[in-house]
């Protein structure tokens, strides 16, 4: 996978320690670090962070002693890592400092599908684009080699094309690089002040200026980061591609036995500024293909002949895929005259989501997993406080939105935030609104806690639920903090979220299991009560209950002895259990018709009885059916 190559790349290069926070699609090459770490009986220092933050500030630290360090994120992540990111461009680094930052254009899991090589740009440090896995595992080692050449961090950008493609790679022999800590004092460079930093930025310029002309800045070098391939000489048409967009541009051409000239950009920047004008002087016109912003195409003095997403030839937005750079292919070739027979078949009639329109296959959006005791924790949330504002974050239990208790999502730690805000707003303006945030027990710890000690100091009124389900669930599986398992899976000291909201100064949190839902509607209500009382302040309430996929076995073994039924005769085929609950065990063909259980996915937690107002839902016991 994608994601393992760029594991192996770190491995491979010796490096000492990888640290980072987990999100799609850079998730698994943590994971893939330990694997090789063990495998290979090597001395790695691996790290699931409290934030990106704080890992890229653990791993600058490491690099500074010489040691080699990697930090994993995706490209939303590095916003919070921001802050460190643009001081570290200017100190720079004795080991090799490597910021790998995955991007996920289209975006299939990310609030934004924003663009790692304009961070690149914005922070003044150069970048690697790979357009495989084989590639990325090379540039991995490449940008320890580049940042320890240079005394720069590096960025690596896969996007989620690469992070997720498989490709057969060879392994080499993992590097062994003998480095004991060395740091060495430095004021001036480490603590700088203004006065110095400023001779720093010239200090950084000048690394640019040397790194875009030695490590991709003549384009006819074969073995340069930037190459140009295809036909030499000059034409009417040269193409400037990165990334995922250049293996299917590859692809295409190849399936239409055509050779073009291609500048295949894996430095995105700092690019040579003479060696793109050079291209405008040989070639008619340059296409460049690339996502999902439009950041080599700006840096072209003159965009009079350049053809991209500033011309209108390239989507403004949206992921590049095989059909829409084929349609974009098709149109430029036939504006150079160079169309052919085979490249006619180019002009695709429409995007592939329109094809699949046709194909009738029952759709169902995405949903929680039945029995999820995030659902139970929102159906109670709704019941109890039906007409307040719900502030959520980012999690599995975004899809709270499904059952009408999330109404805001806006980013990491902006449930406990928005709140406070929210509650200010109303009561500044002497009016009372009800107001629930629902927030993971990762994300909370990642970026919560502030807005809750926040919350604490402007005496902000509104409930917090904590949805405590002992794992980092949605980027697939990753140790929680509260069970102190680290990311080589030993152990570490476990964190606890009831004296941390408690060190934050909240004087009103109780503990909640979210299936016992009298108990949870009453918490709630105490909790909101508490809120709007003379002496009250934030409330917290912890509901906790064990991710069930995470669990497993164990965790369904509570209901063994359970069985849900539905009484069809009572069962009026309202569909509200269907709506309001949206578990995915419940089934209604159609409207009005019964409702079903589906035995295959029901777990029988039995949550979904209070989801009926005609009490048409049971659990019996010991009656479970067979398995």
């Amino acid at each position: 996978m994608g994601n393992g190559a760029v594991a192996r790349g770190l491995v491979e290069a010796g490096c000492h320690a990888v640290t980072g926070y987990p999100g799609t699609p850079s998730s698994e090459i943590m994971p893939e670090v330990v694997r090789f770490k063990k495998i290979e009986n090597l001395d790695i220092y691996t790290e699931w962070s409290i934030n990106e933050k704080v890992a890229l500030e653990a791993a600058i630290a490491i690099a500074w002693s010489g040691k080699r360090a990697a930090v994993v994120m995706k490209q939303v992540g590095l916003n919070v890592a921001a802050d460190p990111l643009m001081s570290a461009a200017y100190t720079g680094t004795v080991g090799g400092l490597v910021v790998i930052s995955c991007d996920d254009p289209g975006p299939h899991s990310s609030q934004t599908e924003q663009d790692t090589r304009a961070y690149a740009v914005f922070a003044k440090l150069p970048v690697l684009d790979p357009s495989s896995p084989e590639e990325a595992r090379d540039m991995a080692a490449a940008a320890f080699e580049l940042s320890e050449k240079h005394g720069i961090p590096v960025i690596l950008r896969p996007s989620i094309r690469i992070c997720h493609a498989r490709q057969w790679i060879p392994f080499r022999k993992p590097g062994l690089v003998d480095r004991p800590p060395a740091f060495k004092k430095d004021p001036g460079r480490w603590a700088a002040t203004p006065k110095f930093r400023l001779a720093l930025h010239h200090e950084l310029n000048n690394k640019l200026d040397l790194i875009a002309a030695e490590e991709g800045g003549d384009f006819d070098n074969s073995s340069g980061l930037n190459r140009l391939t295809g036909p030499e000489g000059s034409g009417p048409l040269c193409i400037v591609a990165g990334g995922p967009p250049l293996a299917h541009l590859l692809d295409l051409l190849s399936d239409l036995e055509m050779e073009l000239p291609i500048l295949k950009v894996g430095l995105p920047h700092p690019m040579n500024e003479d060696e793109l004008d050079d291209l405008l002087s040989r070639y008619e016109k340059v296409l460049v293909i690339e996502e999902p912003d439009d950041t080599i195409e700006k840096v072209f003095s003159s965009r009079k002949n350049v053809l991209g997403r500033l011309s209108g030839h390239v989507p403004r937005a949206g992921e590049l895929s095989p059909e829409t750079i084929a349609g974009i292919l098709g149109r430029v070739l036939s504006e150079c005259g160079l169309e052919t027979g085979k490249s006619r078949s180019l002009e695709v009639s429409g995007p592939l989501d329109a094809a699949l329109e046709k194909v009738e296959v029952p759709q169902r959006r995405p949903t929680l997993c039945p029995g999820c005791p995030h659902r139970s924790a929102f159906f109670a949330i709704k019941k109890s406080l039906p007409k307040a504002i719900f502030t959520s974050d980012i999690g599995c239990y975004t899809l709270g939105i499904n059952l009408r208790a999330v109404d805001t999502c806006l980013n990491m730690g902006a449930a406990v935030s928005m709140a406070g805000g929210f509650d200010q707003a109303y009561r500044s303006s002497g009016h009372e609104r009800a107001v629930v945030a629902t927030i993971g027990d990762s994300t909370f710890l990642h970026s919560g806690v502030t807005g809750l000690i926040n919350a604490v100091y402007t005496d902000s009124r509104f409930v917090l639920v904590i949805l405590d389900n002992m794992v980092t669930a949605m980027t697939g599986m990753q140790p929680a903090m509260t069970t102190g398992v680290l990311a080589d899976g030993s152990q570490g000291k476990s964190i606890s979220l009831e004296k941390v909201v408690k060190g934050c100064g909240v004087r009103w949190f109780e503990v909640v299991e979210p299936y016992d839902f009298h108990a949870m509607k009453k918490a709630l209500l105490d909790a909101h009560e508490f809120t709007r009382s003379s002496e009250g302040g934030p409330a917290v309430l912890i509901s906790r209950a064990p991710c069930l996929i995470h669990g497993g076995r164990t965790v369904y073994a509570r209901w063994k002895d359970n069985l849900v039924e539905i009484d069809p005769e009572r069962c009026e085929g309202c569909g509200l259990c269907v709506k309001s609950f949206e578990c995915p065990a419940l089934i209604q063909s159609e409207r009005k018709a019964k409702v079903r259980i589906d035995r295959t996915l029901c777990v029988n937690c039995g949550s979904c009885v209070f989801a009926c107002k005609e009490e048409s839902i049971s659990v019996k016991k010991g009656q479970r059916i067979p398995d």
